[in-house]
């Protein structure tokens, strides 16, 4: 039975959720059960949203490199124009880079947007995934727990049973013991021979004889 999700959302609440693609603890529960099919969708989903994520930081640091770069271009060029005073071929130089800046200034913008779009989908999917992970691990020990409660009775019935069959034993091997003591006093070893009733006092049971052509066969 799994667990309701208002109970995880409850436990969870004010806590920060680790990225669990991200993190070898969560795959290496998987060495214990099987992921099941949500759970497989999902962390895919997952990488997919987190790679995406990665791409967008990666392309917004070339822009702010990028952006950093023109900025300091634009100072140098600004002091030479008006140092030469009407210069076209300049301002035209500082209008590229002022236009490659607004340029940035979008990129930088959207990406922004985008990137916080993606922050609320990777906890959305992770926080699904976390849940699927922690119904599929709970029926695991929820079946493990009534598996190994089944064992332990079983094993304390059987240790109950065992401590009464070792007095049995006990008992009989007594009473063979006893019963052979009696015999040979009462009629001495070649009454008892005749019989075949060869017995071993120290080993307490039968003595085995090895079968005609096989010593390492033996019978009671």
């Amino acid at each position: 039975m799994a667990k309701d999700t208002q109970v995880y959302m409850s436990a969870l609440e004010g806590k920060s959720i680790p990225i669990l693609t991200l993190d070898d603890k969560w795959h290496q529960l998987f060495t214990q059960t099987e992921m099941t099919p949500e759970i497989e969708a999902l962390a895919e989903e997952l990488n997919a949203l987190v790679e995406r994520d990665g791409r967008i930081r990666t392309e917004t640091k070339k822009i702010k490199k990028l952006k950093k770069t023109l900025l300091s271009e634009i100072v140098p060029l600004r002091d030479k124009a008006n140092k030469l005073g009407n210069a076209p071929g300049i301002e035209k130089e500082i209008s590229e880079r002022t236009r490659l800046i607004g340029e940035c200034n979008d990129k930088l913008a959207g990406s922004e947007d985008e990137l916080l779009d993606l922050s609320r989908q990777i906890y959305d999917v992770d926080y699904k995934l976390m849940v699927e992970t922690m119904n599929a691990c709970y029926e695991v020990l929820h079946e493990n727990t009534a598996y190994i409660k089944g064992l332990d009775e079983w094993i304390s019935q059987v240790r109950v049973e065992l401590k009464k069959n070792v007095i049995r034993l006990q008992e009989a091997e007594m009473e063979n013991y006893n019963l052979y003591s009696y015999m040979h006093q009462i009629f001495g070893p070649e009454v008892i021979d005749i019989f075949d009733m060869k017995y071993d006092p120290d080993r307490r049971h039968p003595i085995r004889r090895p079968l005609e052509g096989d010593e390492d066969e033996y019978v009671e």
